[in-house]
């Protein structure tokens, strides 16, 4: 089918994120939203698709800020699993997006819980596991699927670096050998970026290309934050000391024990990407987890995301996932928020998406009632402004 020049959605309870909630029509146009308000003139003639939307509540698609969709097939073993390259503790030159099959069925999962747009990224076995990139949960190519790439850089602390490569009897062993291998990586960067700009002036002085010290060049000069694996408060406290120390961009991921330093995370500024929360204990540093976690951040003042860490808890149910924290105390706004600008701003992709708003992606979510309730269901899902089908990912506007 041809695609839609236009999507005109009326009759809305449209919530923008963005400040705004009201009863109305939104306008797409291409790929971008172009107008919504409460009345909107518009001619619906010739290739305009129409949805009346009465009694549904319209949300901007919901973001995953921390998952492995698409580098790690959860129907498969060793076949689809391709975020850990397991060979060396530091190894910033991995890039997710030369893992991610877009045939992976969590892209279908996603699309079936309103999730329009994910951060896929390594694992945490490495102390430093590669780059992560934001991607549509729409598309067979994944090139055509980008969003921002890479979007951060992932490091790990606590059990699991030590635990590897403590069996295989190398470095790091410790915690302490974790943040050794991550300052000493930084403080390469830093003698690599200055030999390039001495370089600049002086082209004999160039050192020879280096791909992983290229990446952590762009953590130093502040392009892509440090995305870190933290569970415990100490792991996590470690990963500010050292994002401190280099004056680097930091973003806490898991963040399980968040809520024993709250006040500290505030003040210091950094935000936290919550979860996976409907998941076992399967670690000791996993022993104090709570879905009460994110909202004591959120009050605190901390930014916060929930994530699924999909497929550790599958990405469908991102949206129970911030429906039980706020069973367990967190405002039902912060939650949402948690789901759409908070993770968008924490990506650096709020100028696209993140709140329904004229001149982002059209990236929209008609649900039969509120998300948070166990019988919604989406009934629309528009991404890129081409509505597309949950199960399949056809285009069918």
């Amino acid at each position: 089918m041809n695609k839609a020049k236009k999507i005109f959605i009326k009759n809305g309870q449209i919530k923008t994120m963005a400040g705004r909630e009201f009863a109305g029509s939104i306008l797409v146009e291409g790929t971008k939203i172009t107008a919504l308000g409460e009345t909107l003139d518009v001619d619906v003639q010739g290739d305009t698709v129409v949805i009346d939307a009465m009694g549904c509540l319209v949300l901007p698609g919901f973001i995953d800020a921390h998952c492995h969709v698409g580098i790690g097939e959860e129907i498969y073993r060793w076949e689809g699993e391709d975020y850990n390259e397991m060979t060396d503790p530091v190894t910033p030159d991995m890039r997710a997006i030369d893992g991610i099959n877009p045939e992976d069925e969590g892209f279908r999962d996603a699309r079936l819980g309103g999730v329009t747009a994910v951060f896929t990224v390594p694992g945490s076995a490495n102390v430093v596991g590669g780059t992560g990139v934001v991607i549509k949960t729409a598309g067979i190519i994944v090139d055509k699927m980008i969003v921002r790439d890479p979007a951060g850089l992932k490091i790990a602390f606590g059990e699991n670096p030590k635990m590897v490569y403590g069996e295989q009897k190398k470095m790091p062993m410790t915690r302490m050998g974790t943040a050794a291998l991550l300052r000493q990586a930084l403080a390469d960067a830093r003698t690599y970026k200055d030999k390039i700009e001495q370089g600049e002036s002086e082209p004999d002085k160039l050192p020879e290309r280096d791909l992983g010290l290229e990446v952590l060049v762009k953590v130093i000069n502040r392009e892509i934050p440090l995305r870190a694996h933290a569970h415990r408060a100490d792991d996590i406290m470690t990963a500010i000391r050292i994002a401190r120390e280099f004056n680097v961009d930091l973003v806490i991921e898991h963040c399980t024990e968040g809520h024993k330093i709250a006040e500290e995370l505030a003040e210091l500024g950094y935000p936290a990407v919550v979860g996976p929360l409907l998941a076992n204990r399967s670690k000791v540093e996993l022993k104090d987890k709570s879905f009460q976690t994110p909202g004591i951040l959120a009050k605190a003042g901390v930014k916060v995301a929930i994530m699924t860490d999909h497929s550790v808890t599958p990405i469908e149910q991102l949206p129970l996932c911030a429906a039980l924290a706020c069973k367990a105390g967190m405002e039902m706004e912060e939650a949402l928020r948690a789901v759409t600008i908070n993770p968008a701003e924490i990506l650096g992709v709020s100028d696209r998406m993140g709140s329904l708003e004229a001149g982002k992606d059209a990236d929209i979510v008609i649900w039969s009632e509120h998300p948070f309730s166990i019988s919604s269901r989406p009934l629309y899902v528009i991404i890129n402004g081409e509505i597309v089908c949950p199960e399949s990912g056809e285009v069918l506007s």
